[in-house]
């Protein structure tokens, strides 16, 4: 009942939306991305739970977060409409999307490593919404966006748990973010170690060896 809430309210949020036109501006707040399968699942429920409304990732399929550590049951706990071996494709019609941004959102597979300092960017523009004189929510990173404050961070106050809570959450879909940009990374990187390993010892036998086949050469002398 939860997570039907606040898809409902999103779609309430999408009602009067559109796509922003202007471009990103201000400076980025570093973050170490936390590489923890923690981390990772309590991002997959914020993505699943909001931002899969809007977003899809084309190149992720549910069934992929076991490798994440989860177990099939969770998986399937985050499911609404779809299969666990479905990608994780947008839950909202894509007309309904065009309507209400003027085009599609970006899809957010690859969102982590597309633009430059990505994990930053994506964490800034997540922690960067405000609210106006006016009353109107806007984004000091991209002004004028017209994606919704998904984490209601404009409605936290500095220093307050809830402004913690909101930018741990913002964290955590990033750590998320960049798994799904490169799901194989951990399992390249161990491979990585036992690479050099082999090559730091080939290169010591093939040291060994050159000096055993020269060491048997008969020295020459000049004439």
């Amino acid at each position: 009942m939860k997570r039907l809430l606040a898809v409902v309210g999103m779609v309430a949020l999408l009602a009067g939306t559109g796509v922003a036109l202007a471009s990103t501006s201000g400076k980025l707040r570093h973050i170490e991305v936390d590489e923890s399968n923690e981390a990772r699942q309590r991002g997959a429920e914020t993505i699943t739970g909001t931002c899969l409304l809007c977003h899809s990732l084309t190149y992720v399929r549910f069934s992929d977060m076991t490798d994440i550590g989860m177990s099939q049951e969770d998986i399937e706990y985050l499911l609404m409409d779809q299969k666990i071996d479905d990608r994780m494709m947008s839950l909202s019609p894509v007309e309904f999307r065009k309507e209400s941004y003027g085009k599609l959102p970006p899809d957010l597979s690859l969102m982590a490593i597309a633009r430059k300092n990505g994990p930053d960017y994506l964490y800034t523009l997540l922690t960067s919404y405000y609210y106006r004189e006016s009353g109107d929510i806007d984004n000091h990173l991209f002004p004028g966006i017209r994606m919704p404050d998904v984490l209601a961070y404009a409605d936290t106050e500095p220093g307050s748990a809830a402004r913690a809570e909101a930018e741990a959450q913002a964290r955590d879909v990033v750590s998320f973010l960049v798994w799904a940009a490169d799901p194989n990374a951990d399992e390249r990187e161990s491979l990585g170690v036992y690479v050099i390993i082999y090559l730091i010892i080939l290169t010591i036998l093939l040291y060994l060896l050159k000096r055993r086949i020269w060491g048997r050469l008969p020295e020459t002398t000049a004439s």
